[in-house]
């Protein structure tokens, strides 16, 4: 049974991820210092989404998560489209998120795309090989690598502050204010776990009492982490931390120098492969598990291995594609957008009246508005729930004897968002 430390832990290691390490610069390249307003925004809706998760998950402890919550409050077909939406990022998400240490990679070896593409070939060669054969980064692993990234973090912030610059500030707002939004929209891939805390619940010893409590302390945890960086990228890099492929590599070396950038490599490179594994390997048992239960089809997806096949080869296919790492992650942050959207408008239908509704209202109209902020590559989410809904119907028309059609629960084991990144 999980302790109230514990819980906190884990719920800080289910949203601190890669990311951190190199989206202050790309929110700094979007809205300068104003991204610092969107990194507060991101924050601030922390609260209200992961409270309504929680509220969830304290009231009906359930391993399915936020899919067993859609498919209670809306029915099958659309925690099949909660399943599509996780499944099919997975793919889409991994060059993005392998791009982050590849920056880190090619700030010391020098090498540029090329070196950044062999670093995530490299990356998803190994964790596809361990999923293949059944190995796995244990969950004690995983919260070692999210530990060494916050203390990391914490000394990074401490010994770059001294060299902070209030001129760094100026122009606040160099994209004006449309450029706090598109920050905004990016940054939800940093912000992408919170659901992770209602399939958890159930492992509490008092979760009615001790899942709101280590919410609130995760969440005040992750917020200064990702804002104290932030700020210290702006005021200490000013105009270049926009411009910075290894943003904590420069603060340390602004801070205590020697062979910094080399550490911060190596510990990118860890925990690009622990973040990947963790999303490929849950997304290899989430497709088997839509394909046992008639939501996606049998002969390509119905096993592990043809889906560690599946998320290399459309892996592969978009690190070569032309989009740009920004609208690659938008892709994928609208999917998890969608999906934030399914499970607040679930709470609102099965929570009791009072705070915890409220909330969920709340969190609702600020994740639909953060849908409306992604722009275009938000339709790509839209399609691929409507393929959802479009395929489990077509599937309950072919084969009205299947009772199971269109069911997606997976269990804490398949369903990648209990170990995100």
């Amino acid at each position: 049974m999980l302790s109230r430390a514990q819980g906190t832990a884990l719920s800080v290691g289910a949203v601190l991820g890669t990311g951190v390490i190199s989206m202050p610069a790309i929110a700094a390249d979007l809205a300068g210092p104003a991204s610092l307003v969107a990194w507060l925004a991101l924050i601030v809706l922390s609260a209200p989404l992961a409270w309504t998760f929680a509220a969830l998950g304290a009231r009906w402890p359930d391993s399915g998560g936020v899919s067993a919550y859609v498919r209670r409050a809306f029915g099958p077909r659309a925690a099949a489209a909660v399943g599509w939406s996780f499944f099919f990022a997975v793919p889409l998400g991994a060059p993005a998120a392998a791009a982050f240490a590849g920056g880190y990679v090619a700030d010391v070896l020098g090498g540029g795309r090329a070196t950044m593409v062999a670093t995530f070939v490299g990356c998803l060669l190994i964790v596809v090989v361990m999923n293949w054969f059944g190995l796995r980064i244990s969950g004690a692993v995983q919260l070692g690598l999210t530990a060494v990234l916050a203390v990391l973090l914490v000394v990074t912030v401490l010994a770059a502050l001294p060299h902070a610059r209030w001129s760094h500030l100026t122009p606040f707002a160099p994209h004006g204010w449309s450029g706090v939004g598109a920050a905004a929209a990016v940054l939800v891939w940093g912000f992408a776990g919170w659901e992770a805390v209602s399939p958890l619940s159930g492992e509490y010893r008092h979760p009615r009492r001790d899942v709101p409590r280590a919410t609130a302390a995760a969440v005040l945890i992750v917020g200064v982490l990702y804002l104290a960086v932030a700020a210290a990228s702006i005021a200490v890099l000013g105009p270049a931390a926009g411009d910075s492929p290894a943003p904590l590599a420069d603060l340390l070396d602004a801070g205590i120098g020697g062979p910094v950038r080399a550490i911060t490599a190596v510990v990118a490179v860890l925990l690009t492969i622990g973040a990947m594994n963790a999303y490929v390997a849950g997304a290899a048992r989430l497709g088997a598990a839509l394909a046992a239960q008639h939501s996606l089809p049998a002969r390509p997806f119905g096993t592990v291995r043809r889906n560690l096949v599946f998320i290399t080869v459309v892996s592969l296919l978009a690190v070569a594609s032309p989009f740009a790492l920004r609208t690659q992650m938008l892709l994928v942050t609208g999917c998890f957008t969608l999906v934030y959207i399914l499970g607040t408008a679930a709470a609102l239908r099965l929570l009791p009246r009072g705070w915890s509704r409220r909330g969920a209202a709340l969190a609702l109209a600020a994740v639909l508005a953060l849908l409306v902020l992604t722009g275009w590559p938000a339709l790509f989410s839209l399609v691929v729930a409507g393929s959802a809904v479009l395929y489990t119907r077509l599937v309950r028309i072919e084969s009205p004897s299947s009772s199971s059609a269109g069911s997606i629960a997976p269990k804490p084991s398949t369903n990648p968002v209990e170990s995100l990144p």
